[in-house]
């Protein structure tokens, strides 16, 4: 076979019935010398395929294109009537993809063009028949619009059939078109010009659809799918922001603004802002439902801004101080949420907050009548506003800052008295016998006291009274709790730094250190030769760290001077060069008594001591008598008696009887007291703390200003040496800490020119020079 010539063989075939055409193939097949050998010469000879051309290009039969034609108008009839197609589909298919083949594309698109054009044309006839009434028919709109929808459906199937029998047409010729539109669009095409473009259909469409949703708005209930379906054929066709949606937007302001106007008079804020709410949620729904998503911005702004926008203020003038008032969370929460919405909701939201803080504080703050209860109204009122910034703002910095701008002004606006009160709540809480619970309780109290302590100018006031109560609660044992006490204390260092705390930590410094110098002084008094029937025990007090107390000459027992000269004489051997004033105001003793029911113990001042000691040389005396014997002031007598005689443990009878001791009355020793307990607490029948008492710590706090001011001032201008009055005003407001009032400083500087620490400018008055 090696030898064998070369042959050519010439094969004929069919290639496809692919086309419905049958195209004879030449096919040339040479062979090489030894093609056929194997192995040896397998790289010395290939095997060469050659495809070669028809020498002549294949004819369509005669009337080929016609005929087929025909059957593909037959078809997209049948297609557009509904009915069967007597063609195979993939036939039908294979005949466009021969036409295509043929390069009768475009006379084919053409005619395709022409027979959908032609049947979209006749069907824009039934609705023109279809009667037009001027007044809006919900019924006969209603059945319109189910009539045009089902001509959009039916289209839109028919043309996904046309095209699945084109698609070769579709996919070749029209791809390679760009001016062409795809069969698909051409469809929506036709219908857009034909159908939805005729002015009376549309003007019905859009009319149809936006009695539907005003319908819906009015609360009926309405066919969801089909607006779905018009309105996603209006986006389909790209005329919905024309057509549609401009009109949408333009009858949903006009409801919302008529809405909003009428509701705002008839409604209630809460349930205003309640249908606001709603409102909302059903034009989301809306967008959700059947809208083009892209109306939900335009739409949404649309009800904010009429029922929102436009009656910020009257709403919250409205209904914002009641909302408060009663604290009614769940409407304040979706007052802020809904007005956060708004563009300026939030600001116009804020400045009513801070006027509702402002007002609300005023009336807690500056009527005397409240001071009873004006610190724990301003707790209680702090928790609430607290409560709601945190629950219903989200805890918004800008409100929580507002408040605490609000609460600094209302209760600064009457000076000095809140802070006394305040003063004064903390002694209630810190002296012992407060039903306060536990410790804990106590210290949330006292951290809630110093955050209103905070929004106070006058800090020096509050320090003057809180000195002058813990006097009392550390020199007659009335505290309630030593750490308490001392974290109170590191609570206003921690607030005004250590300057301000120093003597209050001095008078706990005096008591612990009184207690060493009693030990010693026990020590001391057993060492004695007659150490005497009377246990002494001495608070030691330095001068400049307690408050002033005016001294008051009584006159003691033989015993009792005996003992005051005793510790002196200790004290002063151990610290030379002391002075030690004995304050017998402050003083309290434990007197034994025997009545006829047994003996008794009575906690009793050293007036009342004074008093009750006369009982033993005697069993009556006149008020006359017993104040010339003790030589206790007038009014403080007076109070003292009627704590004995008129009290619940009345150790002596007053006779005339009566409430108050009058001159002349007489005091008998009652030898027939009786008292469940053995030991009795005689309270001092308290002044309340009378105003001269106030007046004279405010007094005293006012002179220290003063000395404060001038310390200022010449500290100002030892450093500037000569200084301009408004720049000396304005330095002297940044170093002092507490309020003070332009006349004042004047005063003060005239004061420290006439002590020549500083002088007038000879030629500007309004200037100053230093004094060295």
């Amino acid at each position: 076979m090696a030898d064998e010539p070369q042959k050519k063989s010439h094969l004929s075939a069919l290639v496809g019935h692919t086309n419905g055409l049958t195209r004879p193939a030449s096919l040339t097949a040479t062979r090489s010398p030894g093609g056929g050998g194997g192995g040896g010469g397998a790289t010395a000879s290939s095997k060469k395929l050659v495809i070669k051309n028809f020498r002549e290009r294949p004819k369509l039969p005669d009337n080929y294109t016609q005929d087929t034609w025909q059957k593909l108008h037959e078809a997209v009839r049948a297609i557009q009537s509904s009915i069967s197609i007597k063609y195979n589909l993939e036939e039908l298919y294979q005949a466009v993809e021969n036409l295509c083949s043929y390069k009768v594309s475009a006379t084919l698109y053409k005619q395709l063009r022409q027979v959908c054009e032609e049947h979209v044309e006749a069907q824009i006839l039934q609705f023109r028949e279809y009667p037009f009434i001027m007044h809006r028919n919900s019924l006969d709109s209603l059945l319109f619009l189910k009539k045009i929808n089902k001509c959009w459906q039916d289209h839109c199937r028919q043309m996904i059939m046309i095209r699945s029998i084109f698609l070769f047409l579709d996919r070749t010729y029209v791809l390679q078109n760009s001016v062409l539109p795809s069969i698909w669009d051409m469809g929506l095409e036709l219908f857009r010009n034909h159908i939805i473009n005729d002015k009376q259909v549309q003007t019905k469409t859009i009319d149809g659809i936006l009695l539907l949703i005003e319908q819906e708005r009015n609360g009926e209930a309405v066919d969801r799918s089909l607006l779905r379906s018009l309105l996603s054929m209006l986006s389909d066709l790209q005329v919905y922001k024309i057509s549609f949606e401009q009109r949408f937007l333009e009858e949903t302001n006009c409801l919302y603004a008529a809405e909003g106007q009428r509701l705002m008079q008839e409604r209630e804020v809460p349930e205003y802002l309640h249908h606001v709410n709603k409102r909302l949620e059903e034009e989301a729904d809306r967008v959700i439902t059947y809208l083009d998503h892209g109306t939900q911005k335009p739409l949404i702004a649309c009800v904010e801004k009429q029922l929102l926008g436009e009656h910020l203020s009257a709403i919250l003038q409205k209904g914002l101080d009641s909302l408060l008032d009663e604290n009614r969370i769940s409407d304040l929460t979706q007052t802020y949420q809904l007005f956060s919405r708004v563009k300026g909701g939030q600001q116009i939201l804020l400045q009513h907050w801070s006027e509702y803080i402002k007002n609300f504080g005023t009336t807690i703050v500056v009527n005397p009548e409240k001071d009873k209860d004006m610190v724990q109204e301003l707790l209680d009122f702090k928790d609430k506003v607290d409560h709601i910034i945190e629950v219903c703002f989200q805890k918004n910095e800008k409100f929580i800052n507002l408040m605490k701008e609000s609460f600094e002004t209302f209760i600064n606006k009457r000076p000095n008295k809140p802070a006394e009160l305040i003063a004064k709540y903390v002694d209630s809480k810190l002296r012992a016998g407060n039903k306060e619970a536990t410790d804990e309780e106590l210290e949330r109290i006292l951290d809630k006291i110093m955050i209103i302590f905070r929004f106070i100018h006058g800090k020096d006031v509050f320090e003057a009274f809180y000195k002058k109560d813990l006097a009392k609660r550390l020199l007659v044992g009335k505290s309630a709790s030593v750490d308490a006490e001392k974290s109170m204390l590191s609570k206003l260092k921690h607030e005004c730094g250590a300057a301000f705390t120093s003597k209050l930590e001095g008078m706990f410094k005096d008591m612990e250190l009184s207690k060493d110098v009693m030990v010693q002084f026990k020590q001391y008094m057993q060492n004695q030769s007659d150490p005497g029937n009377i246990d002494l025990t001495v608070n030691i007090l330095t001068m400049g760290y307690w408050p002033t107390y005016t001294p008051m000459e009584v006159h003691l027992n033989s015993e009792m001077i005996k003992l005051q000269e005793v510790f002196k004489t200790f004290y002063l051997g151990k610290h030379s060069g002391r002075k030690l004033q004995w304050q017998t105001t402050l003083g309290h003793a434990v007197l034994k008594a025997e009545f006829k029911e047994g003996k008794k113990e009575f906690q009793v001042s050293l007036f009342q001591t004074l008093v009750l000691l006369m009982f033993n040389e005697g069993d009556e005396f006149s008020f006359e008598e017993i104040k010339m014997a003790t030589g206790v002031e007038d009014s403080e007598l007076r109070r003292t008696l009627q704590s004995l005689a008129c009290g619940k443990a009345r150790v002596l009878i007053k006779n005339p009887k009566g409430k108050d001791v009058e001159d002349g009355d007489k005091f008998i020793f009652n030898g027939d007291f009786k008292h469940k307990l053995f030991r009795i607490k005689i309270n001092q029948i308290q002044m309340k703390e009378t105003v001269e008492e106030q007046v004279s710590t405010t007094e005293r706090v006012f002179q220290d200003r003063q000395y404060q001011i001038d310390a200022a001032i010449v500290r100002i201008m030892k450093m500037r040496k000569t200084l301009g009055h408004n720049l000396l005003v304005s330095e002297l407001y940044n170093q002092l800490k507490f309020p003070v009032k332009p006349g004042d400083l004047k005063k003060r500087i005239e004061s420290l020119i006439d002590r020549d620490y500083m002088e007038r400018d000879k030629d500007n008055p309004n200037q100053y020079h230093y004094v060295a």
